[in-house]
């Protein structure tokens, strides 16, 4: 039985997606952010910096912290979405993912989304970064179905949940041919929509 905790984010998201695509068997234990549970002394153990998800594997008695661990983690164990041969490739997406797309889109979340009118220079500066992420991942696609190759995996399994807050963006993901075609394409999964609502509250997926 794998454990969740995590709440209602992206990176949350990417974590429940995976367990849907490989089939696990596992419960999902809510930390509420907004009454800052994850700064409580008992999840901080497992999560040194505070931040969701985490996973515990009680078969293992082990614990993960990190979106970007966890998924890889995931894919080991099942042998599923992160293929030996292809490790190389798809660990360059994901650390692009973890290092770059993530951070960057949430703090456009931050400045455009959340707290409009307040910085003028923090709105012109994620925006912009916002957008090349669109197009950087709109010519990557362009000539891959995947952003690791040919094959799904933990790379587009963690970028995904990003991209689908394009409402919040802004920036008009139909306008990225690529990109939409991608994004279309792995909304259509469905474990995908499972792991979307995990909360199992009618959740859809943001359409293009």
């Amino acid at each position: 039985m794998i454990e969740l905790l995590t709440a209602d984010t992206p990176n949350g998201k990417k974590i429940s997606i995976m367990l849907e695509e490989i089939k696990f068997n596992y419960k999902v234990t809510k930390i509420n952010l907004y009454k800052n549970e994850q700064f409580k002394p008992e999840f901080k153990k497992l999560s040194p910096f505070s931040k969701i998800p985490v996973i515990i594997d009680h078969e293992k008695e082990l614990s993960i912290f990190d979106s970007g661990a966890i998924l890889m983690y995931l894919g080991e164990t099942s042998g599923k979405f992160y293929n030996l041969e292809q490790r190389t490739i798809i660990n360059q997406w994901l650390m692009g993912q973890m290092a770059y797309v993530g951070p960057m889109l949430g703090q456009h979340h931050q400045f455009h989304h959340y707290n409009p009118g307040k910085s003028k220079f923090g709105e012109d500066r994620y925006f912009k970064i916002a957008k090349q992420i669109y197009v950087d991942l709109n010519d990557r696609l362009s000539t891959k179905k995947f952003l690791a190759g040919d094959n799904y995996t933990i790379a587009d399994i963690a970028t995904f949940p990003w991209i689908a807050r394009h409402e919040w963006h802004d920036i008009g993901l139909k306008k990225f041919k690529h990109l939409n075609r991608w994004y279309n394409n792995i909304s259509m999964r469905d474990a995908v929509k499972k792991g979307y609502d995990f909360l199992k509250k009618g959740e859809v997926i943001p359409k293009a």
